[in-house]
């Protein structure tokens, strides 16, 4: 249609989730958004919605792509519940890593600005970042462990996970990254060993 911009929604939400992702929610502006996306204001908001409906779009964007990575990860938990642990947190030190992503998680770091969020927006990222816990229980179910260890497990997993996108935001280098990984694989494969 002549006079309409045309623009690649993907692309869109791509940048503004890197813009949340860089500065947080509340250090986040509509002109911020504007740079990065490319679009001017009344385009956001045409298109997009608010500030928070953006800001839900984006998450959402982020937990399926790292959703779909842990999932794919875990997928073999049944015949080998320790490397798919492992291959968890690969997608976690490889999302680290990648120079074309800001240091951290953007769930966690939106968790810890809860206070800053309007009540649905936070309920929206709570239950999000909730997902982590269950998606690990039922992969470690999976691979032969009882319901209090896969829970005890996966609680703690979900907690080493995220720790890691704090840590490499704070500096720590890939070599302790991994050594943190590596106690809890450890940990893991000394549950999962049969007794006696």
């Amino acid at each position: 249609m002549a006079g309409k911009k045309q623009f690649d929604m993907d692309t869109v939400l791509d940048a503004a989730m890197i813009q949340f992702w860089r500065s947080g929610y509340a250090d986040t502006s509509l002109d911020d958004l504007s740079r990065a996306t490319g679009l001017n204001r009344s385009s956001i908001y045409s298109s997009l919605g608010d500030k928070d409906a953006l800001f839900l779009r984006c998450l959402d964007r982020y937990a399926t792509r790292y959703g779909d990575k842990f999932d794919a990860a875990l997928s073999c938990a049944a015949e080998d519940p320790v490397a798919a642990v492992r291959a968890f947190f690969d997608v976690t030190l490889g999302r680290i890593a990648d120079p074309a992503v800001p240091d951290g998680c953007l769930m966690a770091q939106s968790v810890m600005a809860s206070p800053a969020l309007s009540p649905s927006v936070a309920e929206h990222v709570k239950e999000l970042f909730g997902l982590q816990r269950p998606r690990l229980r039922t992969a470690l179910k999976a691979g032969g462990m009882s319901d209090a260890n896969a829970e005890d497990f996966a609680v703690h997993v979900a907690a080493v996970n995220q720790s890691l996108a704090v840590m490499g935001r704070a500096g720590s280098s890939p070599e302790q990254l991994r050594a943190i990984v590596g106690v809890t694989v450890d940990a893991l494969a000394r549950a999962l060993r049969p007794v006696g």
